[in-house]
């Protein structure tokens, strides 16, 4: 596995971690490394406390590090496939949005990208 990738990957996540971006069990980070391999979490990763064996590399083809890895490994391999452009993914699940969400009609975005691309839900 590619060194810089892994050290960009568990620095980000301890990041979106202290950010309540990620849960201690619950997301999902993956980079892609070349264009028909990508590196992801396992599913038994610590997310505030990543480390080198806690990634796996995968290939587009499905072998017996796909049960190592993240569940959600089907759907960051259809991102990749689908979108060439795609380098890094994270599937977060932010403690406070996903409670708004259960308690508000509408969510209007403050930042700079979500306001000019999503605007509201």
């Amino acid at each position: 596995m590619d060194k810089e990738i892994t050290k960009e990957i568990i620095d980000v996540s301890l990041s979106m971690f202290r950010k309540n971006f990620i849960g201690i069990y619950h997301g999902s980070i993956s980079a892609r490394s070349d264009y028909n391999k990508f590196i992801i979490n396992t599913k038994d990763a610590i997310f505030d406390e990543l480390t080198h064996e806690d990634l796996v590399e995968l290939y587009t083809k499905k072998d017996y590090r796909w049960n190592e890895a993240s569940l959600d490994s089907n759907i960051h391999l259809a991102i990749y496939n689908n979108i060439s452009e795609a380098r890094y993914i994270c599937y977060t699940m932010p403690h406070y949005a996903t409670a708004l969400s259960l308690k508000s009609e509408r969510i209007e975005f403050k930042d700079y990208f979500g306001n000019q691309h999503i605007g509201e839900l």
